[in-house]
């Protein structure tokens, strides 16, 4: 009895190790603070997965503590990261197609940007993620605007001579064409430039010139309005080749969670506009309002400059902006 009494507590003791080592750990990185929207994007597919009870947990590195902003796609597409909340402009030079994640003037509002991510245009970028062994978990698009530091910014004439940071290829080449000289960064970085007289604008996504606190270091900020030229696709990414290998139950605990993080992350992009007035207004800030005139001057430069790139750029470019565009 005492002997069959041991084995069967040796027996228990060996379940639970094996249950243990069953358990799987995927890490995920981004840049941004806990106070973020894309860290509680990537909090609630966390938590959702964790009480999911399938022996998967996703442990969240923020604040680029485990690789710096622009550096995330390589290692998530080479299997030494797992998943990342990730501006996918920042991967275009490894996928010029990429950039057009991020070009001024090409999504209208919250509504159209959630249109765009179930289109056939997205089918085509989703398919070049693939191509580097990477998927999507989570869609979404976050606005923005400008802030300057000395004064606003809303028509293209404003940024002539100005040192300014702009998110990615595209608005690079706009506000260059404008007549901006343009000192690279990503907007984790924004912050230090300004108060060291770096740099003299910034245009980056509403959450971000929170989140970083920009609001300390600018005289006046141009927010994502009626119209708003600043759009960007962020997503929850995740090395294919790892969701592939999880249990069914796991892959389908990851898919239930990240669709209860996107329906989040779209409600909460359409309020981080609005958030971010009311965070600039109270450090005293001025707030300035982009016209559609101003929109559709900026939209002219980039028509001539980041959309005439593009095309001529990448072999499948105007298809692809062609694809985009045709989303109402």
């Amino acid at each position: 009895m005492k002997f069959m009494l041991k084995a069967a507590v040796a027996a228990t003791a060996l379940m639970a190790l094996g249950s243990a080592a069953a358990a799987t750990e995927l890490r995920l990185s981004h840049q941004w603070s806990n106070n973020d929207v894309r860290h509680k994007v990537a909090q609630i597919v966390a938590d959702e997965v964790a009480a999911a009870d399938v022996d998967l947990e996703i442990k969240i590195f923020g604040s680029k503590s485990l690789f710096k902003p622009r550096e995330q796609y390589k290692p998530l597409s080479r299997g030494q990261l797992d998943m990342t909340v990730f501006p996918l402009s920042y991967a275009g030079g490894q996928q010029p197609a990429f950039n057009l994640t991020l070009m001024p003037g090409l999504v209208k509002n919250h509504d159209h940007a959630a249109r765009l991510n179930k289109s056939e245009f997205m089918d085509r970028i989703e398919a070049k993620m693939a191509e580097d062994d990477v998927m999507t978990l989570v869609h979404g698009y976050l606005a923005g605007g400008f802030a300057g530091k000395d004064k606003c910014i809303t028509k293209p004439t404003d940024v002539e001579g100005l040192q300014t940071r702009a998110a990615g290829k595209a608005f690079e080449q706009m506000l260059a064409g404008a007549g901006a000289s343009i000192a690279s960064m990503s907007s984790a970085d924004i912050y230090n430039a300004m108060q060291t007289g770096v740099l003299n604008a910034a245009n980056t996504s509403s959450s971000s010139f929170v989140s970083y606190r920009i609001y300390e270091q600018v005289a006046c900020y141009t927010p994502a309005g009626e119209v708003a030229l600043w759009f960007m696709y962020q997503p929850l990414l995740m090395n294919k080749s790892k969701f592939e290998s999880l249990t069914e139950e796991q892959q389908q605990a990851l898919r239930d969670a990240s669709a209860k993080a996107e329906a989040f992350y779209l409600e909460e992009a359409k309020k981080q506009d609005a958030n971010s007035v009311q965070v600039f207004k109270d450090a005293g800030v001025e707030i300035a309002t982009m016209t559609p005139e101003d929109f559709d001057a900026w939209r002219e430069i980039a028509k001539a400059t980041s959309y005439k790139n593009f095309v001529e750029n990448v072999p499948d470019g105007q298809e692809l902006l062609d694809m985009a565009l045709s989303v109402e």
